[in-house]
């Protein structure tokens, strides 16, 4: 059970991350077909309410692990997370 903190007091109900390591980073596991929006932006929120910065979206669904596995930052700005990943399809192409 991770807490929530709420303008200073925690909220007796948290959630339950499925992993987190070292109090730094969470790891939510998921074994279906695609990785959706809503799943990355569920990691989101919860990065957000558990004040973490960092977090893995795993994909146990996926023919290949490496292709089941999302990084979600917290406090990172879309268009520069957009931007990254644009690059580095320019440069694998």
């Amino acid at each position: 059970m991770v807490p929530i903190f709420y303008k200073g007091k925690q909220i007796d109900d948290g959630y339950r991350a499925d992993i987190v390591v070292n109090d730094m980073v969470v790891l939510e596991l998921k074994s279906i077909e695609t990785i959706r929006d809503v799943h990355k932006k569920q990691l989101l929120t919860y990065l957000k309410l558990g004040d973490k910065k960092l977090g893995f979206l795993l994909n146990f669904g996926e023919a290949v692990m490496k292709n089941g596995v999302v990084r979600i930052v917290n406090g990172l700005p879309e268009d520069i997370s957009r931007q990254k990943r644009e690059d580095r399809q320019e440069t694998t192409v």
